[in-house]
């Protein structure tokens, strides 16, 4: 269970974003919840100090979580028994901006496939919601296709403005030496395909018919596995993204480097030349349009 109490009748999504928050708690087998006290706090930095393999230098510190519960910030956990397994930490835009930016989730490796990330997701709109915050703003590694898939599919999250070495050197055992470039994405939480997706109604892209209406590889694969551009002047341009950059990372420094800086030249020229990020497709390919 999430642990969310809703308005009763008086605002139907609400409602339903309550009870989508608590099927996929159920589904994923966890409870969901706040996290404030001290302890579960230090269980945060330290999940977080193992995913990221930072024990020296955590990705988040205890002084700043228990700081930000007392301003009223978000932070969640996803508990197996009293086991927690997965956090999400984020704190509030200024007033005007009526959102809520995602800073940080993680999930433990063992309970990876289980869908923890999609019930902290959920637990964390029904929360903001119930806030009355229409919007929650996230970033990610454009190069990584499982968290492509995750947010602009499984979330229906809408791809923003592409940010290059957005944080600088991270030097963790996720994202090695590489720059930190990130998507930012943002989540209207009432919007109708939101809505969908977290009632587990997806609309993926589907990379054969694009290709057959006539999108043109603005990025490919080449035959040595290295990104191939193409020409970025499509109505619909599709752009390839490595199956496994963190295992390239790890095989090959070199070739994970001229990944990154290939999609961020075709995806940020595409993006700035008023183009929009479409979709994916699971294979890892960004569907991109320019609309008429």
């Amino acid at each position: 269970m999430t642990r969310l109490t809703s308005v009763g009748a008086v605002d139907q999504d609400l409602d339903e974003a309550v009870q989508a928050a608590d099927a996929a708690a159920l589904a994923a087998g966890v409870s969901v919840r706040e996290v404030s006290e001290l302890d579960d706090l230090a269980a945060v930095v330290g999940l977080y100090a193992s995913i990221w393999g930072r024990d020296a230098n955590p990705p988040m510190t205890l002084e700043l979580l228990r700081a930000f519960t007392k301003a009223g910030n978000y932070v969640g956990g996803a508990f197996e028994g009293g086991r927690l397994v997965g956090a999400c930490v984020g704190f509030f835009h200024a007033p005007a901006d009526d959102a809520l930016h995602s800073h940080i989730a993680g999930v433990s490796g063992d309970v990876l496939g289980r869908h923890v990330g999609f019930a902290l997701k959920l637990h964390q709109r029904a929360w903001a919601m119930l806030r009355g915050v229409s919007e929650i703003a996230w970033t990610f590694d454009p190069l990584v296709s499982r968290n492509a898939w995750f947010n602009l599919v499984k979330l229906a999250a809408r791809p923003a403005e592409y940010l290059p070495n957005f944080y600088g050197a991270m030097l963790d055992t996720i994202n090695g030496d590489d720059d930190s470039d990130r998507l930012l994405v943002r989540w209207s939480l009432r919007d109708p395909a939101v809505v969908a997706a977290c009632a587990g109604r997806t609309t993926p892209a589907l990379l054969a018919e694009e290709l057959s209406a006539g999108a043109v590889v603005a990025l490919g694969i080449g035959a040595d596995g290295g990104p191939e551009p193409g020409p970025l002047d499509g109505a619909t341009s599709l752009v390839a993204v490595p199956p496994d950059i963190g295992a390239l990372r790890a095989a090959d420094p070199a070739l994970a480097q001229k990944w990154r800086l290939a999609v961020r030249e075709a995806l940020f020229a595409l993006l700035a030349d008023d183009a929009r990020i479409a979709g994916f497709d699971r294979s890892g390919w960004y569907v991109v349009r320019r609309d008429a």
